[in-house]
């Protein structure tokens, strides 16, 4: 007994093996019980069979022999013949060793056979979420949308360009190659201003092969939000459906969400090779607002780990990668390392492609069509944004709700970078980067006025008809230049977050949208905003001032004292002052 509990003592400080231990200490004890109540047995009958009596032999072959509960099993029900004992060993403490090496080798031998089986579900798992059928993002995406109106047959302005269930853009049949996995060896990230149809795009080229071969995830600031999305997308529980924990396996989440990620990621990558060697075609997976995550070290080294892996994919063509942002500083963090990067602009759309988005979106509602001067003049205003037009094609009155929005707008930017021509040095921080920030808007405000009054001469010199006059482009400014206007270096970035200004691959800097220029155009042209602006900058340097003088105070001065102070900024003679002070 004591051998038995000393051979086990090891396995009960393991926490996860205590109920094994427990099973084999009520063995041994069963088997201790039994083994004292047939030694007492045994003793009995041996004393009564040195003083049985003719008269009690009868009565002693008929008396019973009193069974204990812990009585092995008859011979015959073990399937031994005769007397024979069995499977038993004739000691107890071997049988207890043997029992407890047989059930050990058993929970490790079932653990290794749960492991391997549940590593190969977790890959069927993935791939059945690139499956086609049925995709969470999709679906979502594709809930609510309306059936496509037919234009009437007397209509025939305003719906020469092609169309299908959406605007088609230019850069549609790009990303359907993408999407249908026909782009290798690449990998792409779509840049452009919030609500220029980036995600429309995508998931109009997904619905087209019923989201087979692709996966979409949200990018979000919080990492382990991010975990989370990307375990639903590409159905991956992160082991948290395991039962290794049975066998003291570590929890695979005490890394973080960044190791996290990583394990899934290496899983998606066993996925992918297979996958391109059953179908001879990449997978796809779309990362899309990637500019919620923290432009901090752990936000960028989220994107390092992404693009590390984007490029050894699109190097060995098993996985395609896209990136989605609307901002720019994402293309500053990935462009360091980029080797097979392929940047893909999106824009607002022009007049020319502006004009029968609206028309086209103006008959899904239920409102009456407008003569072709209230669709222009609603555009004029709001321009060629994509979210914008599906606002205005909804509303009763298209040319009053643009105007709404331009006065919304206006009230949003005054919120933001207003000037306060008296501010307190509380604020001078914020006062500085809104006098910066209408120095640019400014300048893009000249610009513009610049283009309408050459677009005037043209017109009265005859050279452009004001029937085919067309939305003059946005003011672009070069990188360096803003850089330069402002004064400041490291304000373009937060105004690029902001939506207040819009950076493209080729560094150049324009208004965010053509509402956000009208809106500053408005505050611009008010009476007197040069000299408001210019006050704010004299007080914010007067703050400054202040902030880099000293104040002496000298004590102990009594009524009709004189203090003398000599101030020598000659190099020369303080040095021979120091001299002679030494």
């Amino acid at each position: 007994m004591f051998i038995s509990k000393v051979l086990l003592y090891p396995l009960t400080k393991n926490k996860n093996t205590v109920f094994y231990y427990s099973l084999c200490r009520t063995s041994l004890l069963q088997r201790a019980r039994y083994g004292q109540a047939r030694a007492f047995h045994e003793s009995s009958d041996s004393s009564n069979q040195a003083t049985v009596t003719p008269e009690s032999a009868h009565t002693s072959k008929q008396r019973v022999e009193p069974k204990d509960s812990f009585d092995e099993p008859s011979s015959s029900s073990r399937g031994g013949g005769g007397g024979g004992r069995g499977l038993s060993s004739g000691s107890s403490v071997v049988d207890a060793v043997i029992s407890t090496v047989v059930g050990l080798s058993m929970v490790f031998v079932g653990g290794i056979a749960y492991v391997a089986w549940y590593k190969k579900k977790v890959l069927d798992k993935i791939e059945v979420a690139f499956a086609a059928g049925y995709d969470p993002a999709l679906e979502l995406a594709a809930h609510g949308k309306k059936r496509q109106a037919q234009v009437p047959e007397d209509f025939n302005w305003g719906a020469e360009t092609p169309w299908t269930e959406h605007l088609r853009r230019d850069e549609q049949d790009l990303v359907d190659r993408i999407v249908h996995g026909k782009e290798v060896g690449r990998y792409f990230i779509l840049l452009g201003p919030k609500g220029t149809g980036k995600t429309t795009m995508i998931y109009d080229a997904m619905q087209a092969v019923q989201a087979e071969g692709v996966a979409v995830c949200d990018a979000h600031p919080d990492l382990e939000v991010f975990r989370l999305r990307l375990g639903k997308a590409l159905n991956y529980e992160f082991h948290e459906d395991s039962q290794t924990g049975l066998f003291q396996r570590r929890d695979p989440r005490e890394g973080g969400p960044a190791l996290d990620i990583e394990r899934a990621l290496n899983k998606l990558e066993k996925v992918a090779l297979r996958y391109a060697k059953r179908t001879g075609r990449p997978l796809v997976l779309i990362f899309n607002n990637i500019q919620h995550f923290k432009n901090d070290d752990e936000g960028r080294n989220m994107l390092l780990q992404l693009q590390q892996h984007a490029e050894s994919w699109a190097a060995s063509g098993i996985l395609t990668m896209v990136f989605s942002s609307d901002d720019f500083w994402p293309f500053f963090v990935m462009r360091k390392t980029a080797s097979r990067m392929q940047v893909v602009s999106v824009y607002d759309l022009d007049f020319r492609g502006s004009l029968p988005a609206l028309v086209r979106m103006r008959l899904n509602t239920e409102h009456k069509l407008e003569n072709p001067e209230t669709f222009k003049e609603a555009l004029s205003i709001a321009g060629g944004r994509l979210s914008y037009l599906s606002r205005i094609s909804n509303a009763g009155d298209m040319v009053a709700y643009a105007q709404h929005m331009l006065d919304v707008e206006k009230a949003w930017l005054l919120s933001q970078i207003g000037l306060i021509p008296d501010c307190d040095d509380d604020v001078m921080d914020e006062q500085k980067w809104s006098s910066c920030s209408w120095l640019l808007l400014r300048e893009f405000v000249k610009m513009r006025q610049e283009d309408e009054s050459r677009r005037e001469e043209r017109i009265a010199s005859g050279e452009l008809s004001p029937d085919n006059m067309e939305e003059l482009p946005l003011p672009k400014i070069p990188y360096y230049r803003c850089r330069q206007i402002m004064t400041r270096p490291d304000f373009l970035e937060d105004l690029d977050r902001a939506n207040i200004i819009a950076i493209d691959i080729n560094h150049d800097v324009t208004p965010d949208s053509v509402l956000l220029l009208h809106a500053a155009k408005t505050v611009v042209e008010e009476e007197g905003f040069d000299d408001v602006l210019q006050s704010v900058r004299d007080r914010v340097d007067e703050i400054e001032s202040l902030h880099r003088t000293r104040e002496l105070t000298f004590k102990d001065l009594q009524e009709g004292d004189c203090v003398r102070l000599q101030v020598d900024k000659r190099n020369s003679l303080r040095d021979d002052s120091l001299r002679e002070s030494s």
